[in-house]
């Protein structure tokens, strides 16, 4: 097959990641539909939302390794399967059960072009001479593709004549589009020989995940990434579906974009309060992060849209903050090549709070949300003193492979 290897070449592989982006995250203004306009109970319609976490994390474990025997363009098959899953969505108004299988299918699909697909927009921009731009064309495809499937799914839910059907028709179209896009983009995959020594250095990032600043610093702070986002715009939109009516799904969907846009602008923030010797970053960010479910709480019994918003601001600052902190720790721990494999072990740790709508669904008999908001808050006291307890002890004082000098370079 013929491939092409101009300056625009890394293009495509970012539309890819940015699709898959879009179709994880379209489903938030589809529960406010299913909820306000197809009366499913909670406990299912956040059951749907947890599936998709049943697939994203085998994609990306196995999306990454995957890639690197079988090449790059893994990411293809994956974007067929996320088309199929929008499908697969469209089918909401017969039945629960198309949604779950939607659910899996996007979670495997967007953790592989997630996983794959950021490593390629990195190889290919590496290949044309532009190293120090991958990662920000990554992220940026990443984020912008979370956050325009939300605003764009909730404008077509808000105003289109099939709210349930239409949005995800369109992801359908646009994943097929990307399909054909990266046909001839080239394969950036290393040799058997470098597989082999990534295999090494895995070990390596398993290892750094052992470090005692791993278990006792970044680890508690890891679930509040995805709690704070999750909440800020699963949680909090459909408590507030009565104050906004005839506008929930757009709601829902301002509400997430401004989440994830939040999240996405903050974490230079990190890169400034950042010092080896303390743990600023992080408990900045999940003081934040308290500080957003207090307010959100507030916000739910208050019934107020505006200060919603203002705690869906709080938590996406806390979200973007706490994820980019527990990066910067970890690239003190492990050497840039074990670097990804740590990576991974990360998010799967962050991944958890991906339970945190299920949990409050489940547990919304027993309590008002605005008291189990605020009990999350005091779990959040809980975990920020042991985060700060640990803050000054257990620094890496040397970085495996005598790489501190390189490893700080990377990180800035």
């Amino acid at each position: 097959m013929t491939t092409y290897r101009s300056a625009s070449s890394w293009m495509p592989a970012a539309a890819a990641v940015f699709t898959a982006g879009w179709g994880a995250n379209q489903f938030a203004p589809l529960a406010v539909v299913y909820r306000t306009e197809r009366h499913w109970h909670d406990i299912p319609v956040a059951a749907m939302f947890t599936t998709y976490l049943l697939g994203l994390l085998p994609g990306l474990l196995l999306g990454g390794p995957a890639s690197d025997r079988r090449g790059r363009r893994i990411v293809r098959p994956a974007l067929a399967l996320s088309a199929v899953a929008s499908a697969l969505l469209s089918l909401a108004p017969v039945s629960q059960l198309p949604v779950y299988a939607s659910r899996l299918a996007a979670g495997v699909a967007a953790g592989i072009v997630l996983s794959a697909g950021t490593t390629w927009i990195v190889e290919l921009s590496a290949d044309l001479g532009r190293p120090s731009a991958g990662p920000r064309r990554a992220l940026n495809a990443t984020g912008g593709g979370l956050a325009a499937g939300a605003l764009v799914a909730g404008v077509l839910a808000q105003w289109s004549p099939w709210p349930a059907v239409f949005p995800a028709l369109v992801h359908t179209a646009l994943a097929l589009l990307c399909l054909v896009a990266t046909r001839q983009v080239p394969e950036t995959a290393p040799s058997p020989v470098t597989v082999a020594k990534v295999r090494h250095v895995r070990g390596l990032g398993r290892s750094a995940a052992r470090h005692p600043r791993f278990l006792r610093v970044v680890l508690p702070a890891s679930p509040a990434v995805f709690a704070a986002a999750t909440v800020a715009y699963v949680v909090l939109p459909p408590l507030l579906a009565d104050r906004v009516p005839g506008y929930a799904p757009l709601f829902s969907g301002l509400v997430t974009a401004l989440t994830l846009t939040t999240g996405i602008a903050v974490q230079p923030l990190a890169r400034l309060l950042d010092h080896a010797r303390n743990a600023r970053p992080t408990l900045a960010g999940m003081a934040t992060v308290i500080a957003g479910l207090l307010l959100g709480s507030y916000a739910v019994y208050r019934g107020s849209v505006v200060l919603t918003s203002a705690a869906a601001l709080l938590l996406g600052a806390g979200y973007g903050l706490t994820s980019a902190s527990g990066l910067r720790e970890l690239r003190r721990m492990a050497p840039p090549s074990a670097l990804p494999s740590a990576v991974s072990l990360y998010h799967g740790t962050t991944y958890i709070g991906f339970l945190t709508p299920l949990f409050l669904a489940v547990t919304a008999g027993a309590a008002p949300y605005p008291a189990l908001l605020a009990g999350m808050a005091a779990a959040g006291l809980l975990f920020l003193s042991i985060t700060a307890w640990h803050s000054r002890s257990h620094l890496p004082h040397r970085i495996p492979g005598g790489l501190q000098e390189r490893t700080q370079q990377w990180a800035e």
